[in-house]
């Protein structure tokens, strides 16, 4: 039969020859939908980078004035305002930015004068570090801990797990590190002072990838990696204790979800091996998990402008508050453009590997349904 006596049929004769033209062709539309969502994501970011700009300019008072303190006045003032271009028309400070952003240039901070490029590239791998490390953790908990609250239900410590997992979100993140820092520093003394990421005595390692473990581990510093480690310990403690349950909440509604499924009776009733039925619920439930992986990421990310000024850690979100207080307009406007980065890029990925783990995910195959 033709393809086009099977479309002349009817409707669900049409999906079926839609099916075969694609399988004759396979190499055409097959990634289509990394493709939509790649696009998706750049357009999201524009439209952040031009709400940003907006949003720095809803400001109230004159950046400039509140990030000297008010020792600007008269013609230094209207100096400076020049040099920034802070008397252009708007089109023209938005013409300024899009096309300083499109060649990586960030301004300069008016409260240090620096490049906020310089700023970004040292804080913002300090910061990815924290993140990924407590995300790293947190995944792992989440998976033992979902694990053990499905296969053994009924065990006592299974069910004050669920607990924990049902009280997600409950607890704010600046009280589980207050909490924290009382009783493991000040009380227990288990942990270094919440004064930066490296002891005062130590020097810092010569900066190679700018991600502070890392660049220890490459100069064999034992002590300085030793220190930084020792100063995350808590930070990272925090946020799995305050986010984990999140993840453990949704693997375990995914994996109770997959363990009645038809899929999983069917293995169980051939006689499949008990590791194989397992896997097989895990790959079908392991897209819901990778999804809340992305969305805790900017949890995390969001968490460590707190965190990183309870632990004096100096990174991307410290930078943040900073130029909050100062009034400093161009650094504040770079941290929103680049955590809005960071996050859809993460987000996209996510979308990228979920597809990958389930096809039916795809938006490309929900079109066609």
């Amino acid at each position: 039969m033709t393809a086009d006596t099977t479309i002349a049929i009817g409707k669900s004769e049409r999906s079926v020859a839609r099916f075969d033209v694609g399988a004759l062709l396979p190499g055409l539309g097959s990634y289509g939908w990394i493709l939509r969502s790649a696009v998706t994501t750049i357009v999201n970011f524009l439209l952040f980078v031009l709400l940003a700009f907006f949003l720095v300019k809803l400001i109230p008072g004159d950046p400039l004035v509140s990030a000297s303190g008010g020792r600007l006045s008269g013609e230094a003032l209207a100096q400076a305002r020049a040099s920034y271009g802070l008397d252009d028309p708007w089109l023209t400070q938005l013409g300024h930015y899009l096309q300083s952003l499109a060649t990586f240039d960030l301004g300069n901070s008016i409260a240090t004068g620096r490049p906020v490029a310089e700023d970004m590239a040292v804080r913002v791998p300090a910061t990815l570090e924290l993140v990924a490390t407590g995300l790293f953790f947190a995944t792992v908990v989440s998976l033992l801990i979902s694990h053990l609250v499905v296969t053994r239900p009924h065990n006592p410590v299974s069910r004050v797990l669920a607990t924990y997992a049902r009280s997600a979100g409950a607890i704010p993140e600046y009280v589980v590190g207050i909490a924290f820092l009382y009783l493991f520093f000040a009380v227990l003394h288990w942990v270094p002072a919440p004064s930066g990421r490296l002891d005062p005595i130590l020097m810092a390692p010569p900066k190679v990838t700018g991600f502070p473990i890392l660049d220890s581990l490459l100069a064999g510093d034992t002590a300085a990696m030793n220190s930084y480690v020792s100063h995350l310990i808590l930070p990272v403690a925090v946020m799995v204790f305050a986010h984990a349950a999140i993840m453990v909440k949704t693997t375990i509604l995914a994996l109770d979800k997959e363990i009645d499924s038809p899929a999983t009776r069917f293995r169980i009733a051939s006689g499949a091996p008990r590791r194989v039925v397992l896997v097989s619920i895990y790959r079908r439930a392991l897209p819901a998990t990778v999804s809340m992986l992305g969305m805790m990421f900017g949890l995390l990310l969001g968490g460590a402008v707190v965190l990183e000024s309870l632990f004096g850690l100096g990174g991307l979100g410290q930078y943040a508050v900073d130029a909050v207080t100062t009034s400093d307009v161009y650094a504040l406007r770079s941290f929103l453009v680049v955590t809005a980065g960071l996050c859809l890029a993460v987000y996209f990925l996510t979308d990228v590997v979920t597809g990958l783990l389930d096809p039916r995910r795809r938006a490309s195959r929900n079109q066609e349904v």
